[in-house]
């Protein structure tokens, strides 16, 4: 039996890096359980519908790309079956399908850190990310958007962190970045984002790497950040940044997430 969305406005204290076990977890998934819990999670289907994500994505998002096992969350990216009839942004039928959550409307964060242990598949074409959408904003970007973790197959070694907001959004985003020694499909790493009042930090592996303040926009641009935001988990294929995959993608492809946390 489904309960009541939980909502959590967070309160914002915690220093810069990891935060210890006994910080002020106020709420996590860790994927033990044998489905998805949907009192916490929305399930994202389709594409045309939504003009192909924004982006001109080529994956038809649905529920049977999602899967629990072995305490972990897997999003898999699949080449479609040529007789499925999955309709695409470009009048085709989409040539993968993928998987989407999202927290809207029954997990989000005001102030505090939110976290994400997650592997990412290599190759050409995918772009898997960890993000997070302002609540109760009618049109993008006005609600504002923070990128905890963005990552393209062709950057094998880069990390992204972004803000979007009105007039500040798309290519025009403020963006940091930061480089691994190795691939980043080659292992588990932990992205994180902590958020107070004026004030965004991005952490990779304990490590910060990018932050903005009100001070960081474009002049006469609007701070819109000081909200509650929900979460999003995804693995798109293709889109205007990553570009397709290529022959030499490998298929099936997958996004492999230990868990998500929240700490106040």
């Amino acid at each position: 039996m489904l309960a009541l969305p939980l909502l959590l406005l967070l309160g914002c204290q915690p220093d810069a890096g990891a935060p210890s076990a006994d910080s002020g977890l106020v709420w996590s998934d860790e994927f033990e359980a044998d489905e998805l819990d949907l009192t916490d999670w929305n399930v994202a289907k389709g594409n045309r519908e939504f003009d192909g994500w924004g982006n001109e994505e080529l994956q038809y998002y649905q529920d049977e790309n999602l899967a629990l096992g072995d305490g972990h969350l897997t999003i898999t990216a699949r080449k479609a079956d040529p007789g499925e009839a999955l309709p695409c942004f470009d009048g085709k039928s989409c040539g993968y399908t993928s998987g989407r959550i999202t927290t809207e409307g029954k997990v989000t964060l005001e102030n505090g850190r939110i976290e994400a242990r997650m592997k990412v598949p290599a190759g050409a074409g995918l772009w898997p990310a960890f993000w997070l959408l302002g609540s109760g904003a009618d049109e993008w970007p006005a609600g504002g958007e923070i990128d905890a973790m963005e990552w393209v197959g062709t950057e094998p070694t880069e990390v992204y962190g972004t803000i979007h907001g009105p007039g500040y959004s798309d290519d025009a985003g403020l963006q940091g970045s930061t480089t691994t020694s190795a691939p980043l499909s080659d292992d588990f790493h932990l992205f994180a984002v902590e958020k107070r009042p004026n004030h965004i930090q991005w952490f990779l592996d304990g490590k910060k790497f990018f932050e903005a303040t009100p001070a960081s926009l474009p002049p006469s641009r609007q701070w819109v950040f000081e909200r509650p935001f929900y979460a999003l988990l995804n693995l798109a294929v293709g889109g205007t940044w990553p570009g397709a995959p290529t022959p030499a993608t490998q298929f099936p492809a997958t996004l492999t997430v230990d868990y998500l946390r929240i700490y106040k």
